[in-house]
């Protein structure tokens, strides 16, 4: 099983959409960034693990939390996809909660297209 960075109560306000998946074993400081809204950091390291370990969807999670967070709603929309087009994999949330790669991406893109609408509005 996977596991996902921040527990559900960082995730809860933002409903699983720029919710960094939990991979302690993969990019721990990318965890820690995001946590501290230090999102450039998070990203230059999420990009290093990519590069070792393409279409991890924790990892494409990660990446899709930050450019959701920094404004970058296409890109964080296209790696959503991304981990839609993969096999779903189970994943820890947090100590107790587990939910799969397609249920976080789909969330992650309804999320961001609620707020498109309400930017439109």
């Amino acid at each position: 099983m996977r596991h996902l960075l921040v527990g559900l109560t960082m995730m809860a306000p933002l409903a699983l959409v720029a919710m960094p998946a939990q991979a302690q074993a993969n990019d721990p400081a990318a965890s820690v960034a995001i946590a501290q809204g230090d999102y450039a950091s998070a990203e230059r390291t999420l990009l290093q693990e990519l590069r070792i370990h393409p279409g991890r969807p924790e990892l494409l999670l990660n990446l899709a939390a930050v450019y959701s967070r920094t404004g970058r709603v296409n890109e964080a929309q296209t790696l959503y996809r991304q981990v839609l087009g993969q096999r779903d994999v189970l994943m820890d949330i947090a100590a107790d909660r587990t939910a799969g790669s397609h249920a976080v991406a789909n969330t992650g893109l309804r999320r961001i297209e609620t707020a498109s609408q309400l930017t439109v509005r």
